[in-house]
């Protein structure tokens, strides 16, 4: 568990790091930053992948692996690690999460196959906007 702890340590630093860079306006950096990032969580999900036993510590690694997978374009493996949370013991909170991640990855592509163009940002613009 020491190892999983460190990896995902090391990942929030760098994660912490690339959110400091995109405030600085250094994209590059912060992109690279994140990447690392991305990897060092994998690591530390894949390594706790088969400890269904290990929740919610689990789930939460493979949440997190997914965020910073779909930052970096990574979608596939983001899926992947979705499924692989939720093909466990998710406690019910991070299991939602987990599901409207898997949304997010696949509306856009969806909407798209049948013929519908439309913004997400803008529509969750819509849906957060204050109602008069």
């Amino acid at each position: 568990m020491n190892q999983i702890q460190a990896l995902h340590q090391k990942a929030m630093d760098l994660a912490e790091a690339a959110a400091v860079a995109r405030l600085r306006g250094t994209p590059e950096q912060a992109a690279q930053l994140t990447r690392q990032a991305f990897e060092k969580e994998t690591q530390a999900a894949a390594l706790i992948a088969n400890s269904l036993d290990a929740e919610p510590t689990r789930s939460v690694l493979h949440r997190s692996a997914a965020s910073l997978a779909i930052e970096c374009g990574e979608l596939q493996v983001a899926e992947r690690l979705i499924a692989t949370a939720l093909s466990g013991n998710s406690p019910l909170e991070i299991a939602e999460e987990l599901k409207d991640l898997f949304i997010q990855i696949n509306l856009n592509q969806y909407l798209k196959r049948q013929g519908i163009d439309i913004d997400l940002n803008q529509l969750q613009g819509l849906v957060n906007h204050p109602s008069y």
